[in-house]
């Protein structure tokens, strides 16, 4: 299965989406990252129907089973999960101090790439741990 990597941004209301392979394609949404990534999927389902309707080229990797991975940069994952896990509980899964992530957050600095990897896998480890639960 072949991915497409969607670039997420932060916007003051919402998330902005961009697709390199689709030049001149972009999304926006106010509100969640559940209501972009859905708007997303829509509009490329759209997209794909007027390019096939008028004729016009797009790229083919869209004519097969295809995964939308979504990269983020750290002040926009920050504040995607900013009211779902505390600074406090993210500074205790990644070691750096919440002073430093609120700064991430806020975008007035940004990470090193350690930093950066740091956050990803701290967020990994939380989501591989939620999956082995069961009651």
């Amino acid at each position: 299965m072949k991915q497409i990597e969607v670039k997420i941004g932060k916007t003051p209301v919402g998330y902005s989406a961009a697709i390199d392979i689709l030049p001149g394609w972009v999304v926006a949404v106010t509100g969640s990252f559940a209501d972009i990534r859905k708007e997303i999927e829509d509009s490329i389902a759209f997209y794909i129907d007027c390019a096939k309707a008028d004729g016009e080229s797009y790229p083919k990797v869209f004519n097969g089973k295809f995964e939308l991975v979504y990269k983020f940069d750290v002040e926009s994952l920050l504040y995607c999960y900013d009211k779902i896990i505390s600074k406090a509980a993210l500074s205790r899964l990644t070691g750096i101090n919440e002073k430093q992530l609120s700064r991430y957050g806020l975008g007035l600095s940004k990470p090193r790439q350690k930093q950066a990897d740091k956050i990803v896998e701290g967020l990994h480890i939380l989501g591989k741990d939620l999956l082995a639960v069961e009651i």
